[in-house]
């Protein structure tokens, strides 16, 4: 793995960041807040996606607060490369408290497994690693034949901010910077099928 002084300055950020964004806040209601917010996201992708008691999923660049928190009855494994950090640097974050979960602390590039996950999860993460190219191979091969991907992304507006951010460090949490068409094409020149693109929120950039 190739890893970038972009992608490491990012990833102590990315540390630091979520050390002050949980430091006042109470384990039992953030982890409440939070399997909300991801129960909400289930619903909205309910139509096409059914995860069924028992089905092998992944979680990719799970942070400490990932999808996993809402799959109790998934056999899940989830990924990140600060997973460790999060452990010992977060009290909202004990994998204890997810005995179904088997947590890999590595880059999503270092990830090896067989074709065996019924869905594949990579939620707000894809940017943040150092090979999006291999990290993307990693997605699709982890996946079953006929499983699903999904993919949730920070996707540029406008052309010209995308191409200021790629030169300037304005987005310094994220080393790669493209448009949702740019997202979508690395998907489906990998053989995937785009069932489903939904609009979660928008902002003036992204």
């Amino acid at each position: 793995m190739n890893k970038t002084l972009k992608w490491e300055l990012a990833q102590r950020v990315e540390l630091l960041w979520w050390r002050r964004y949980l430091q006042k806040k109470s384990k039992d209601e953030y982890t409440a807040w939070k399997k909300g917010y991801w129960n909400e996201v289930l619903q909205k992708v309910g139509s096409y996606l059914k995860i069924k008691p028992k089905d092998k999923v992944l979680d990719a660049g799970c942070g400490p607060a990932g999808i996993f928190m809402v799959l109790p009855q998934q056999e899940v494994t989830a990924v990140d490369p600060l997973l460790l950090d999060y452990q010992n640097k977060l009290t909202q974050f004990s994998p204890s408290d997810y005995p179904n979960v088997e947590f890999q602390s590595l880059p999503l590039e270092q990830f090896q497994s067989p074709a065996i996950y019924d869905t594949v999860f990579c939620m707000n993460a894809i940017n943040h690693v150092s090979d999006i190219e291999d990290s993307f191979d990693r997605l699709v091969d982890a996946v079953r034949p006929g499983g699903t991907i999904v993919v949730s992304i920070d996707a540029h507006n406008y052309q010209f901010l995308k191409r200021l951010f790629r030169l300037l460090p304005g987005d310094i949490l994220h080393p790669h910077q493209y448009d949702l068409v740019e997202y979508q094409q690395m998907l489906t020149k990998r053989g995937c099928e785009l069932t489903s693109c939904q609009l979660i929120k928008t902002e003036m950039i992204f």
